[in-house]
């Protein structure tokens, strides 16, 4: 899936993007992915947030969510990374915040 990326901010302490809804239907939309530092070098599950009201509810917000987490993993656990060993199916196991 392909988007349309507003604002994007990577580092090796996680970070977030943005992407515009609009030329997946929903007009004036944004959906955001983020990821937290936990600290020792090690990154916080990748989160989702949306500017549509219970975007949760709706499957195919879902699955943007879901691609759009996939993708945000793979920009901040590069293959040549110290990280690279954590699949994105563990760090979603991992806590959101360190607090």
């Amino acid at each position: 899936m392909d988007f349309t990326v507003l604002r994007e901010e990577i580092s090796r302490r996680g970070g977030g993007m943005e992407i515009d809804l609009s030329p997946l239907g929903y007009e004036g939309e944004k959906m955001t992915a983020y990821q937290n530092y936990l600290g020792g070098g090690m990154l916080g599950r990748v989160c989702n947030d949306c500017t549509i009201k219970d975007w949760e509810k709706e499957k195919k917000l879902l699955k943007i969510a879901e691609n759009l987490r996939k993708h945000f993993h793979s920009l901040t656990n590069p293959d040549e990374g110290e990280w690279e060993s954590v699949s994105y199916e563990n760090n979603q196991k991992l806590s959101v915040s360190a607090y």
